[in-house]
């Protein structure tokens, strides 16, 4: 539970533990190397996500495509410097940029058949099933707050926020629970 968002029997936020998370700008030949050290196929759609293991724990994989040469990857916090190192081995010979944001982000896992709805009262996109289905994911605002959002299942959705905002964000989720539960 995140101190400040009272969980109901339709949603419930839970604080994602330590992570290492990478912005990946590279070229679409750039994609198989990374892949290759990575451990996990990068999604080449668009707006699409990509996962193996269980989060958060030793050996998870996710991989985000959010922008047209931009990846967001995202590991347990031990295994960043591992990933980084092998990231950078195998892209030598590609242009590319890679960046840890690590203690820029903080995770949420909203879970729960009512997580939609909420995320729908402060954020400008159709979060319905039918128009974001799982391994969607995007930019986009809660309130003024920006986020990275990546349904992950029906019920399920990953958001990564800047740690400054974090308060602000949890506390608008709150207010907005309150009409939602």
């Amino acid at each position: 539970m995140v101190d400040g968002f009272a969980d109901t029997s339709r949603f419930r936020l839970v604080e994602a533990p330590p992570l290492a998370r990478f912005v990946l700008r590279a070229p679409d030949t750039a994609l198989k190397a990374a892949g290759k050290a990575y451990g996990l196929a990068l999604p080449e759609a668009l707006n699409h996500g990509a996962s193996h293991g269980e989060r958060g724990k030793p050996g998870a994989r996710v991989a985000l495509h959010l922008g047209p040469d931009e990846w967001w990857l995202i590991v347990p916090e031990a295994e960043g410097p591992d990933v980084a190192a092998a990231l950078e081995s195998a892209l030598g010979s590609h242009p590319h940029s890679l960046v840890n944001v690590s203690h820029r982000q903080v995770g949420y896992v909203l879970e729960g058949e009512g997580a939609a709805g909420l995320l729908n009262a402060g954020c400008p996109l159709d979060l319905s099933e039918a128009a974001f289905p799982p391994g969607m994911a995007t930019r986009s605002l809660f309130h003024r707050v920006g986020l990275m959002i990546w349904r992950m299942a029906p019920g399920l959705f990953r958001l990564e926020i800047d740690r400054s905002l974090a308060p602000y964000f949890v506390a608008a989720l709150a207010e907005a629970a309150k009409d939602h539960s």
